[in-house]
């Protein structure tokens, strides 16, 4: 029986307020089918709070529907709500269920959808000759392809996109406007006769006329070329990856001497052949987000031995645009390719075209362009397996904006993030909106896009902040940021913040035992801080342990040029003599002595030589010691070799070491008293040198110091289990990407029955302190609790 013909009687009304990512994944033809099927009347339309819908039905059909909205959501929807209200019926249309124009709210509650990557029917259509869109570079539908990175302002809408300048042809139009169409309301949705087109340009810009620019760039990459194309969220600088000659050029041109550079392969029977690759990681690199998966590189194969020098893994993603896969699907094309961000280092990735071509031309030889406008940069996400789980390095593309819901309410409040890593979050009620990944955040151009990107998303998500958070140094320009924008400012502790970035995301009230390594963070007495074991609250925190101090020679610099701390570990030892002699180990000999004397100088009169607990930097002073470099090329350079040579003929059961470690009662690397511990850096510096002098291999030392710091931090803290009544555990700070440290960790501690979190979905890096401190700001904001830790 229809609706029309029911007795007026049993028919109830009711409107759904749906929020979440319910906005361009296909929520509302969903919505309008499930109606249809259930012989619902009503209507459904877009606003600025998600996915508003009138029905009317009897009451059992509008039970089913309710509870089907919640099990059989398009995949790519996320409900976070829904907010169920009765009215009279009559108010609703009996007539058959539609869907209505978007419409605006009071305010934007709605989650925004990430850039996914080109989805398998999609992929059917594109490379099918009969196809109306066979090799159409812009192909996309309701499950796939540019969100984010083309939306200038919600109801996420076509003429609220890059995509508004192009109007639809009447074939795209019909199927747009076809709830049952799988591109009903793509807002991206074209094809060949109406959407965005490529051109191939050469290094000065100078467009070159062709049939195919994609067969003209396959053909430039296997003749050694660097062609920068402009992709979903910027550009990539391509280069082919089996050829040494063709890396080195790009890293000559792009000035990146050494740090690793991240490739793109067909698919991922590719994949293991380069690399081993688990259930897991497998799963990771196919998802709808398709990062960028670090991946222990096979002894033998193709890739240039100058991808990634020092370190044993690759970065390797999957194609995740039209246009990659119609690259691969070229002949001839270049089994590996490099794509590396569009930029210089240092530099934003480029987005525009008149910008790459200006900025480019000197790396690369040729330009692959397109016409659709990107709207926020954007760059590729990294993410890496530790400890049975892929755990992400750098936020961006697929994941960011989608909100990370919060265990508490906050007022509207920015946080405005470090240095380092950069990002910045926005909170409101139970929402948290995680920036992508800005960079580091030491030059015009990177403080620009931090500025720009902060002023889209609040407009986006139509957030004014009532609060501004940000890290007690005052030097950093995202601290600047906010004592300059915001009226009401909250100073959080560097450290304090990595803790509670891991604790929300696990919906953790507190206290918790928290150990933070990472490289540098402004601590509460003016030093500088990186090697810590906390006691922390929501809003406050206390300092229990830390590594031992030593001196930082030259502040900053000391972290691009390791010999410096390996000098200064040598000083804290066995004092001036033993720098100025000429019988230093290994490398540290083609130090000059000038610069010894200059070092030992600055240390014993304190000038520009600050107190350092940083992990970071003691890795870094093991790293030298073990003639492994002198001087860095990128941030975390002498820490990634250091796990790289630990790593390197792993044995399996390497973790039943840390048993052994464990049950020794006494340690030599330990000190408590009046309830507060430290570790004693130089200890490990002392026995790095004893056992290099016993001949010991560099790899078994290594092994040994991630071995015996890992043993001495869980002793502490499981002795500050049992003094304080507290078992849970949270890891965070940069160094926790270390795998060795953060899986050795994980194992001492959960043995000892201690209950252990880390981040999984926010960075565990600086690129999640952002997210720390909205909670902290945010609830002190709340409470007015302005109270620091000790």
């Amino acid at each position: 029986m229809t609706n029309s013909k029911k007795n007026k009687s049993e028919i109830k009304g009711v409107e759904l307020q749906i929020q979440g990512t319910v906005q361009g994944v296909g929520f509302r033809p969903f919505i309008y089918n499930l109606a249809k099927h259930l012989e619902i009347s009503g209507t459904v339309s877009n606003n600025s709070a998600g996915v508003f819908i009138q029905a009317a039905a009897e009451q059992s059909r509008l039970d089913s529907f309710i509870a089907r909205i919640k099990t059989e959501a398009p995949p790519l929807a996320e409900i976070l709500s829904i907010d169920s209200t009765p009215i009279d019926a009559a108010q609703i249309s009996q007539s058959a269920f539609s869907i209505q124009q978007s419409a605006s709210a009071a305010s934007a509650n709605t989650a925004i959808p990430p850039d996914i990557a080109l989805c398998d029917d999609c992929l059917k259509e594109l490379l099918s000759p009969r196809d109306r869109r066979y090799q159409y570079p812009f192909i996309n539908c309701t499950n796939c392809g540019p969100r984010f990175t083309i939306i200038e302002t919600i109801p996420y809408d076509r003429p609220k996109t890059s995509m508004n300048v192009f109007p639809m042809c009447p074939a795209c139009q019909e199927e747009y406007e076809d709830p049952t169409n799988r591109r009903f309301h793509a807002q991206p949705n074209a094809c060949p006769d109406c959407g965005p087109q490529l051109s191939w340009h050469n290094s000065h810009g100078a467009l070159l006329p062709c049939d195919s620019p994609v067969t003209e760039a396959v053909n430039a990459l296997r003749q050694g070329n660097i062609v920068a194309i402009r992709g979903l969220g910027g550009f990539h600088l391509a280069a082919d990856g089996c050829s040494e000659n063709s890396v080195a050029l790009l890293r000559q041109r792009k000035n990146r001497p050494s740090k690793p550079l991240a490739i793109m392969v067909r698919d991922l029977d590719t994949v293991a052949t380069l690399c081993h690759l688990s259930s897991t990681e497998r799963k990771a690199l196919n998802s709808p987000q398709h990062p960028i998966v670090l991946l222990r590189k096979k002894e033998k194969g193709p890739l240039a031995e100058n991808l990634h020098p020092g370190v044993t893994e690759v970065g390797i993603m999957l194609p995740y645009t039209p246009l990659h896969h119609l690259l691969f699907a070229t002949p001839d094309c270049p089994a590996v390719l490099v794509m590396t961000s569009g930029n210089y280092s240092g530099q934003p990735i480029c987005t525009t075209n008149a910008d790459a071509i200006s900025q480019l031309n000197g790396i690369a030889d040729y330009f692959l362009l397109h016409n659709r406008e990107i709207l926020t940069r954007v760059d590729d996400s990294v993410t890496r397996k530790m400890h049975n789980d892929m755990r992400l390095i750098r936020r961006a593309r697929g994941f960011t904006p989608s909100p990370v819901t919060l265990a508490n309410q906050l007022p509207q409040v920015l946080g405005c993030g470090g240095g380092l890593k950069s990002t910045f979050c926005l909170g409101r009620r139970n929402q948290a909106f995680l920036s992508q990944h800005i960079g580091d955040l030491f030059n015009l151009e990177s403080y620009e896009f931090y500025t720009e990107s902060i002023k889209h998303h609040q407009q986006v998500f139509e957030i004014e902040p009532e609060a501004y958070i940000r890290d007690l140094h005052p030097d950093y320009l995202s601290s600047r940021y906010a004592d300059e924008h915001g009226s009401t400012v909250y100073q959080v502790q560097h450290h304090h913040a990595h803790a509670v970035a891991v604790m929300a995301e696990h919906h953790l009230e507190g206290p918790v035992l928290a150990v933070i390594l990472d490289g540098t963070g402004y601590g509460n007495d003016g030093t500088i801080w990186g090697g810590e074991i906390l006691l922390s609250r929501l809003t406050d925190f206390e300092r229990l342990g830390h590594l031992e101090q030593l001196p930082l020679p030259g502040g900053d610099r000391a972290a691009e040029e390791p010999w410096r701390m390996a000098l200064a570990g040598l000083y804290q030892i066995y004092g001036r003599d033993a720098l100025l002699e000429r019988n230093l180990p290994g490398l540290l000999q083609t130090v000059s002595e000038a610069q010894r004397e200059i070092l030992v100088d600055m240390m014993e009169n304190g000038f520009n030589t600050p107190l350092t607990s940083s992990c970071g930097r003691l890795f870094d002073a093991v790293a030298a010691l073990l003639n492994l470099r002198l001087r860095c090329d990128y941030e975390g350079h002498a820490a990634m070799e250091l796990e790289a040579l630990a790593s390197r003929k792993l044995p399996s059961s390497w973790l039943t070491v840390l048993d052994t470690i464990m049950t020794e009662e006494q340690s030599p690397f330990l000190s408590f008293s009046d309830r507060k511990g430290k570790i004693k850096s130089s200890k490990f510096v002392k026995m790095v040198l004893a056992e290099t002098a016993k001949g010991i291999g560099a790899n078994q030392i290594a092994r040994h110091f991630h071995a015996e710091l890992i043993c001495s931090i869980a002793k502490l803290v499981i002795k500050f289990s049992t003094l304080y009544g507290i078992n849970k555990i949270v890891l965070s700070g940069g160094c926790m990407q270390n795998r060795l440290l953060l899986e050795g960790l994980f194992y001492v501690l959960e043995k000892a029955n201690l209950h252990v979190y880390t981040g999984a979905k926010i960075p565990v890096n600086d690129g999640g302190i952002s997210f720390g401190q909205i909670i902290i700001g945010g609830l002190q904001h709340v409470s007015r609790d302005t109270n620091a830790g000790n």
